[in-house]
């Protein structure tokens, strides 16, 4: 089986280095055409540089096509007018990779609340913005592929992030909407949370370890994730040459009876209601609804 690109249209957030331009390379060499975005800051989201131009040329020079587009993804506006020059210039976009994304990182009570702010608009509004940009079109050509980056910090956690964190989360919260919504117009819409040695984990890794973690390997996960047949509302996790899958779960739990619907009675059942044995992953926020309506129909029938 050989995964295509060919007439596929694709922009990549965040695409001057690492992650971004690994995704624009291997797209390009399957046979989209490119937009590659980059503000071209530094990893604090400061500064300006000519990086999406060199990953154009990157391009250009294996015979594929590109453009390049300064836009920051923190501006609507301006992810207005890159969509608007891609149509113009190719007639459409199917796919995009919402990959751009900063780091401010420090313990809790040490973190500004502008720098909260500034990564949760960067990486969630951001990708928001982004894929609002593309989504009418998407919806009309009856076709889109939506990649969003989270991060383990999002899913599990990581100490000095919590502005990442809240942001990465609310990115694999926000996948779980669009997909439903994207649906009825072969829209559909992943959450990748890679692990990558590139400039914004260059400090984190320890050398050999940062070795093993080269972006190429998480490329296969996040193309896959974009192409044709691409599943919808998958969580997934690449890095290193492992691949593995994540969920939000539920479990059924309990339904107190009137008289224990105290404090104390939610307390002596603690360990039924935390209890993980036959959790699932629901499909929709509905289904935690159903759930309860279900134990509440059970318990009228006696």
């Amino acid at each position: 089986m050989s995964i295509s690109f060919e007439g596929r249209v694709a922009i990549v957030t965040g695409a001057g280095g690492g992650l971004g331009r690994a995704y624009a390379l291997e797209l390009a060499r399957r046979g989209a055409k490119v937009v590659v975005n980059d503000l071209g800051g530094s990893r604090d989201g400061t500064g300006h540089s000519d990086a999406a131009l060199k990953v154009v040329e990157e391009i250009e020079a294996m015979g594929g096509e590109a453009m390049s587009n300064g836009g920051s993804v923190s501006e609507y506006e301006q992810m207005v007018e890159m969509v608007a020059k891609t149509k113009e210039r190719w007639g459409g976009v199917h796919v995009l990779i919402n990959n751009a994304g900063i780091l401010r990182d420090k313990s809790f009570t040490k973190m500004d609340p502008a720098d909260f702010e500034m990564v949760v608009r960067v990486h969630l509004i951001g990708s928001a913005f982004a894929t609002k940009a593309c989504w009418d079109l998407m919806r009309e050509q009856n076709y889109g592929r939506i990649l969003m980056t989270a991060s383990s910090t999002g899913l599990f956690g990581n100490f000095g992030q919590a502005n990442y964190g809240a942001a990465k989360l609310g990115l694999a919260g926000l996948t779980k909407t669009l997909y439903l919504e994207g649906a009825k117009n072969n829209i559909k819409v992943n959450t990748l949370a890679p692990v990558a040695a590139t400039r914004m984990t260059e400090d984190i890794f320890p050398e050999e370890a940062f070795k093993l973690f080269g972006p190429e390997n998480v490329v296969p996960a996040a193309l896959f994730l974009v192409s044709d047949d691409a599943p919808t509302n998958a969580i997934v996790g690449a890095g290193g040459g492992a691949y593995h899958g994540a969920w939000v779960t539920m479990n059924k739990g309990v339904l107190l009876p009137p008289a224990e619907r105290t404090v104390e009675g939610f307390a002596a059942n603690w360990e039924k209601i935390n209890d993980r044995t036959g959790d699932f992953a629901p499909q929709s926020g509905a289904e935690q609804s159903q759930v309860i309506i279900g134990q509440l129909q059970a318990a009228m029938k006696g």
